[in-house]
């Protein structure tokens, strides 16, 4: 198959990338710069040179291709309003070029979605979100397209999509900031939960929904239900040597901006019926396990 990538050199997309190759599939990924674009070309993909705002480069990506990922967000979290529009009309030019086609759309959105509203409760994929959560607009947009003959289907990814790769995801942000304050930080008393995925885990499921998602499909990337986020500060502390301490929503919103706002959410969310759908296994080490390698703490390249 023959796979149009956006987000295609990130933490995530290269490993998309990799994993799509090595399952015999061709792949043309979006690259914003020439650099991107050459490490595209040594993974063995061909590059298409663009970004999120050149609409028609993402149509005629989309149109010359057999199935479409879209991992690539701009994550500006200082107007993030601004980012999930740019989002949203990408989405909407790829699937106006794959409509009536039967072809597969595979979107990018995240299981924080439904922990807005607060109730705590165990999400799965079939629950209700918010419609004026974030980047619900594209969800929803996206799954419309099974109406339109597209072979739609959306991942939820865990807000930690952990791994070697990841250099600039949540967990890097809340170790630098406990480097920087010399305190590693949770919000209230940190019993909220944080759902998680390895990002090789998340690469393999971008594969499976791609070749066999069904139209309209919600999919869950969260390999762990929920880890108390008190833990995951503990052992960022318990690897910087600084103390553990809750402070309160406002003063993570002043620390951390966006972030902070995200790790005061509980969001234990179940990938049960994305694994039955798609026989999806993560096998790969825990978020707690991850961070206890020490990779997170080397100097970054």
């Amino acid at each position: 198959m023959r796979v149009f990538v956006t987000g295609a050199t990130g933490h995530i997309g290269s490993l998309v990338v990799t994993e799509l190759l090595e399952a015999g599939h061709q792949v043309s990924g979006l690259a914003r710069s020439h650099t991107s674009a050459q490490a595209l070309q040594a993974a063995g993909a061909d590059a298409r040179r663009g970004s999120l705002k050149d609409l028609d480069v993402l149509a005629a990506g989309a149109s010359g291709a057999d199935g479409v990922i879209h991992l690539a967000f701009i994550h500006d979290f200082a107007d993030y309003q601004a980012a999930a529009a740019i989002d949203l009309r990408a989405v909407e030019a790829i699937g106006s070029a794959l409509a009536g086609s039967g072809k597969p759309f595979v979107n990018t959105s995240g299981t924080a979605m439904l922990a807005f509203g607060g109730s705590g409760a165990l999400g799965t994929e079939d629950s209700e979100v918010d419609p004026s959560g974030p980047r619900v607009a594209s969800e929803l947009a996206t799954i419309a397209l099974a109406d339109r003959n597209v072979r739609s289907s959306v991942v939820r990814l865990a807000p930690t999509v952990h791994g070697p790769t990841d250099h600039h995801g949540f967990v890097p942000r809340l170790i630098a900031n406990a480097r920087e304050k010399r305190r590693s930080i949770y919000v209230g008393d940190g019993s909220n939960r944080w759902p998680a995925v390895h990002n090789l885990d998340a690469a393999h499921l971008y594969r499976l929904a791609l070749e066999q998602a069904q139209a309209g499909s919600r999919l869950h990337g969260a390999a762990e239900q929920g880890i108390v986020f008190r833990e995951i500060a503990r052992a960022i502390g318990g690897q910087l040597g600084v103390p553990v301490v809750g402070v309160t929503p406002e003063q993570a919103l002043e620390e951390l901006g966006f972030v902070g706002a995200i790790a005061a959410l509980d969001n234990p969310t179940s990938s049960d019926i994305t694994r039955k759908l798609l026989d999806w296994q993560p096998e790969r080490p825990t978020l707690l396990e991850d961070i206890a390698a020490g990779h997170y703490f080397a100097p970054q390249p």
